[in-house]
Formats: structure tokens, sequence, C-alpha cells
């Protein structure tokens, strides 16, 4: 073995009981034979037995229709979210406010986010409260599994902004290889053909037909998958989900004012937009180390840091580029529904 590479297995060693997935970064993590013996199985297993135990503990924090609905989805789904007195008053905020903004490019798709700071929940009072309801608070932390702060901003997804590769969110796949949340609160109209929101319902169960899957995905990790593979974001073709006993996906096609929420260990994307397309929504996720045993205890959650995660996180990758990357490009103030204006050079 390499000296360096004797140097660095501790620190490989060390990732193991941790949320590190790229099997690619990681010999440990990406190995061919310790996989096939059982490592990648065993922290997919361990890590899903200890989110099932936190939840037990926040079940209490969500309605046992929404807990019915999970379990059997992997996702919940509420139309008509807010009274519509309420949603008008909230899209006059976010569609009326100029902010500093991000984007990024992948393929021929623009994600755009407004961090939701301080600043901004100052500045829209109906967003602030849509993220402080118990309902909101509960679902979040229910189905990611922790008592903990999520991230939240305005996102905009602009599709078909140019003439390039296919954006490569639209292939199926999961986030990672733990139990994860991510929500989607709709502002606009949601077509079929506009790039909705796509899961395949029961994809959050490890069942033995799905970790039979995971173990040969990641024995081919490191050298026999494309590159978001072998970073571990496993994807996987429709044809597939029938033989790990799974149902075609569901499409997302859903008017505004939908909340959508959603275990992203499942199979999910976004559905492909054969023409320009617009999309706004509220959008939080949380992810935590999946082997913590416990469910709350998260400083980063602590009032004057909680939120303030996004900015920092982008001023971090800003001062150091080269080593964390930084595929979000500062773009200045912009409304949400601002069109694209310069859709090159941007691929994350």
């Amino acid at each position: 073995m390499n000296p360096v590479r004797y140097l660095m297995l501790p620190w490989w060693i060390a990732q193991l009981p941790t949320g590190a997935k790229a099997f690619c970064d990681n010999p440990v993590i990406g190995s061919p034979t310790l996989n096939r013996w059982g490592l990648h199985v065993a922290r997919v297993r361990l890590a899903a037995a200890l989110a099932r135990s936190r939840r037990q503990r926040l079940h209490s924090l969500i309605d046992s229709k929404d807990r019915t609905a999970f379990e059997h989805d992997g996702f919940v789904l509420k139309q008509n979210y807010l009274a519509p007195e309420d949603f008008a008053t909230l899209r006059r905020e976010v569609f009326g406010r100029r902010a500093p903004a991000r984007e990024m490019l992948q393929g021929d798709t623009i994600t755009r986010r407004i961090a939701l700071d301080p600043a901004a929940l100052k500045e829209m009072p109906a967003v602030a409260r849509l993220l402080s309801t118990p309902e909101w608070r509960g679902l979040m932390r229910y189905i990611g599994s922790f008592d903990s702060e999520p991230i939240a901003y305005v996102q905009t997804i602009l599709a078909r902004v140019n003439d390039g590769t296919p954006d490569p969110q639209t292939a199926l796949h999961t986030d990672t290889f733990h139990p994860t949340v991510k929500a989607w609160f709709f502002l606009t109209d949601v077509a079929e053909d506009e790039g909705p929101f796509v899961y395949v319902p029961g994809s959050h169960r490890m069942t033995p037909e799905r970790l039979a899957w995971e173990k040969r995905q990641s024995i081919l990790a490191r050298t026999g998958l494309d590159r978001l593979s072998s970073r571990g974001s496993l994807r996987i073709d429709a044809e597939e989900l029938e033989s790990l006993g799974l149902s075609a996906p569901k499409a997302f096609a859903v008017p505004a004012n939908t909340l959508v929420v959603a275990d992203t260990s499942g199979f999910h994307a976004r559905g492909p937009s054969p023409n320009p397309s617009t999309r706004v929504e509220i959008f939080s996720y949380g992810r935590r180390n999946p082997f913590l045993p416990w469910a709350g205890l998260d400083a980063l959650s602590l009032p004057g840091i909680a939120e303030r995660r996004a900015s920092l996180a982008w001023a971090v990758r800003d001062r150091f580029p080269s080593l964390l990357g930084q595929p979000w490009r500062n773009v200045a103030a912009r409304t949400a529904d601002a069109p694209a204006i310069d859709a090159t050079d941007r691929t994350a």
C-alpha cells in the first residue's frame, strides 16, 4: 500500500460511523471486497434501525394519519395547506422581495436559492410563521428522525434554460444511504410536464430486495457506476423497480399551496420539463449523523445559529473553494421568479 494511504487509513475508518457516503472518496467505504462482505449493507441497516428508534420517540409530533401515510409511502402530501388569505400574503412577501441569491447549473436546469436567514424572515413574517408552525416542525422532525432545526430557502427551479445535457436530477436516485428529510411547499402550480417532484412510493423501506440491490451497487460503485452514484447518490432505472417489489414513480403534478415532505433515502427525482418552465417553492431539508442514537442535542439548532447556517455554509465555501468546492454562484439580488440571466459554466 502507498505510504500516504497508510497515513490516511485512520481517517477513512473514522468516517464509517458518520454520514460519509462517497464510495469514490473513501477506499474503505468504497472497497468492493468489504462491501461484498457486507460493509455498506451493515451501515444501511444500522442507520435505518436507529432512525426507527428516534422516530418512535418523536411520534407525538405528528398525527396518526400522517404517520400511517409516511410509513406506507415515504412521504406526506397536504394540498390547500394554508388558508387562502394566508397563502396569498405569503406569496406577496416572497415574490415581492429582491434578495441575495445563489444559483447552481446542472445540465439544462438552474436551481436558485435565497436563504431564509434572520433578515429574510424579518421581512417575510408569513414565511416565518409557516416555518414555526407545530405541524411543519413536527413533520420535518419526525420524517427526518431528529429533533433538529432544518435549513430553509426560497427555491426556484428554472428548467430548460439552455440546450445542454439533461438535468442529472431527473434520474431516479437516493440522496444518501440513510433516512433524510426534504420538504417542498409549492408557491406555483406544477404541471405534469413542468419538472414535478417524483417519488417511488414505499422506496424508503429497506426491504431484503432493496438491501440486495444496495449491496450490488456498493460493490460496483467505485469504478462501475456513474459519477453521482460513485459519490453516494445511487441511481436506479425505472425498469428495475419492479424487481425490488416497488410500484411506478408518482409525479406530484399539484396546485400551488401544496406541501410534500419526504424521506429522500427513497427513490425520487425531478420530473422532465420538455419546455422552459419555472417552479418556485419554500424548500427545507435536514440531515445529521445517522448513527447518533439520540434525537436532540443539536448545537446547530440553537437560536442565532440555526437560521444562519445556509449563509454561513456559502461563506465558508467561498473562502475555501479549492478545498470544499463551490457550485453555488453568487448572482446578487433578484426576485424568486426572475428569469435566468447566464445559463453557462455553473455545472456542479
